[in-house]
């Protein structure tokens, strides 16, 4: 018994030194103070972009007490990648109803990817707590058909908030 827990603890640890070991999901760091200032997370970036293999990327921001953009339009049917960071502090990503659930760190990004099956809106709750206004930080995607999707503009698919 001692035997097997010493070669599993040396697995480990030359493992982790050789192999670089890193947790499970991908690991990107990015300077958080300036964010917003160049990069893939400057405003213009934000929201839904098409991708010219036919999927979709969801760049979102989160900050104390609000999520950039606000709602974001995706089609069904359709892979669906999100891309999130935090400028502040740690944040949840949480859509019901999916297989989407992660942590939103400083000067780290976080990617999910999931596929919407069916049309409707999905409320994104922080669901890690973050603060004072913590309880108001939510933000919406709005799912829409393939149809509905191509013939918006990259500005009408961050409008839905105010529908």
């Amino acid at each position: 018994m001692v035997m097997m827990l010493t070669v599993m603890m040396v697995i480990m640890v030359v493992t982790s030194l050789v192999g670089a070991l890193h947790p499970a999901s991908n690991v990107e760091v990015i300077d958080s103070r300036t964010l917003h200032l160049k990069g893939e997370f400057v405003e213009s970036n934000l929201g839904t972009a098409l991708e010219p293999d036919g999927s979709v990327t969801v760049r979102l921001i989160a900050q104390q007490y609000d999520f950039v953009p606000r709602c974001v339009v995706v089609p069904a049917d359709r892979p669906v990648k999100f891309r999130l960071t935090s400028d502040d502090v740690v944040h949840g990503f949480l859509l019901p109803e999916t297989n989407v659930n992660t942590m939103v760190v400083p000067g780290f990004v976080s990617e999910v990817r999931t596929r919407f099956a069916r049309t409707g809106d999905y409320l994104m709750p922080c669901h890690e707590y973050c603060g004072l206004g913590h309880q108001a930080m939510w933000a919406r995607v709005s799912v829409v058909s393939w149809d509905h999707f191509a013939g918006q503009s990259l500005l009408e698919r961050t409008r839905c908030a105010t529908q």
